[in-house]
């Protein structure tokens, strides 16, 4: 019989996908995680096709109820990126936000629409805009001036007029690490609306032939936990599209209010719902909207770790146990910062237990290390798990989200497969790099 683990996961479905079955292992989507891990070999990135779809039709209904429908919510596929995804997201209705000619071509390959998709980016290529438009993108997030000349100039060449969004910088910031911090003034993306910059990159926008402006975007940064910044971010956008309406008799159609919807990884993160999230920002645009005489724009959202991080988790295989007297453990795994950066760039917390004691008590303390040559590749210090010996397989939650994404070949170690479960199905999303993969592009 299975039980569930109670992990209190992401509030916006429910974490059932991860349990214990009667032999003491972790589950998720029903299957036993050391039958996944003896079949497919570890590391090994393992996601709940069921808990994606939930959410992303949670988002689909959360629009209909609270903005009787009228918006879209856009995958933020730098999250997780793979044709797998990409289909589920065409699927289940969703747009799609790339950010590189890669998405964009994985997408397309995947048979995503091209005109649901958003192409954001502060310094896209010249190539990379040419191939977007000639391929029919729905949406361009320009960034700066010298993009909406390039887009212009480009869409032009190609007889087309191309839909723009312009990226905003409103001045909010989010109580967030630095590194994922984006919606202050003082940042590498977008125009600042306080120095008057973003004002005219509208006037400029509408004066370009090859140009429709559609919309204005903004993105205040990620694993925000806290609704209020994007309340006050959406007040702010929506009051700059009635200041170009008023000021320059500018009509501007959409807003896209960007992503970075928090998540629970530990117990000290605590998001509020998903849906009082839109509830709220619902309810900050139509309050400006009716101060201010304004029609309500069309809205965009762009969820990716919201969608994704829960339903993810990774295994390992537990090689050697260091124990140092009076100073820490560490507990050594297969894997480490070559596929899961997170804990060396932001010191990411996770979740972590072993998965073949699963429902016994956390009594001991490890530091979770990493196989790469750097002192830095660690998954976590001191945390918490059951008692563990070499050849037990240790699984990271919430790891959906900007782990496969992020991950690289340093020491030449190979990319993990990624295999989708639901309800005890499996398949390969992404198959397990080889040693030819490896060399492939080497001369």
């Amino acid at each position: 019989m299975e039980t569930s683990l109670q992990l209190k996961g992401d509030h916006m479905v429910s974490n059932d996908h991860v349990s214990v079955n009667a032999h003491n292992h972790l589950t998720i989507g029903g299957k036993d995680t050391l039958e996944l891990a003896r079949e497919f070999g570890t590391p090994l990135y393992v996601m709940d096709e069921a808990f994606v779809r939930a959410a992303c039709r949670h988002y689909v209904a959360a629009i209909k109820t609270h903005y009787d429908g009228k918006g879209l919510a856009a995958f933020a596929s730098k999250a997780f990126c793979c044709k797998a995804m990409c289909k589920i997201a065409a699927e289940e209705g969703l747009a799609l936000d790339v950010v590189s000619k890669g998405e964009l071509f994985t997408a397309l390959l995947a048979g995503f629409p091209a005109d649901r998709m958003l192409f954001h980016g502060n310094n896209k290529p010249a190539d990379e805009l040419e191939f977007a438009i000639t391929s029919g993108i729905g949406r361009i997030v320009a960034d700066n001036i010298n993009e909406l000349e390039q887009i212009n100039t480009i869409a032009g060449s190609c007889g087309k007029r191309q839909s723009v969004q312009l990226r905003i910088t409103p001045g909010v910031e989010a109580h967030t690490h630095d590194y994922v911090r984006t919606g202050q003034t003082d940042s590498k993306f977008g125009f600042a609306l306080q120095t008057g910059d973003a004002m005219r990159a509208v006037q400029m926008a509408v004066r370009m032939p090859n140009l429709r402006l559609s919309g204005v975007h903004c993105h205040i940064g990620s694993q925000i936990l806290d609704v209020q910044p994007f309340m006050l971010a959406a007040e702010i956008m929506t009051g700059f599209i009635a200041d170009a309406r008023d000021q320059h008799n500018i009509t501007i159609e959409e807003l896209n209010l960007g992503g970075g919807f928090g998540i629970r990884y530990t117990e000290q993160d605590n998001p509020p719902p998903h849906e009082d999230f839109l509830h709220s920002v619902s309810r900050a645009i139509s309050g400006v909207c009716s101060a201010r005489n304004l029609p309500l724009p069309f809205i965009y959202i762009e969820p990716g770790r919201s969608i994704v991080a829960p339903a993810g988790i990774t295994l390992y295989t537990v090689g050697a146990i260091k124990e140092i007297p009076g100073i820490r453990t560490y507990l050594s795994v297969d894997g480490g910062m070559a596929d899961n950066p997170r804990y060396a760039l932001y010191g990411s917390q996770y979740e972590m237990l072993i998965a073949n004691k699963a429902g016994a008590e956390k009594t001991k303390r490890y530091t979770v290390a990493g196989r790469c040559c750097e002192s830095g590749d660690l998954l976590g210090k001191d945390v918490p798990l059951q008692d563990a010996a070499a050849g037990d397989i240790l699984a990271v939650l919430a790891t959906g989200a900007y782990n496969y994404s992020m991950a690289s070949n340093y020491n030449r170690l190979l990319k993990p497969a990624v295999v989708f479960v639901n309800n005890g199905a499996v398949r390969v999303a992404v198959k397990r790099q080889s040693y030819e993969d490896l060399i492939q592009s080497d001369e």
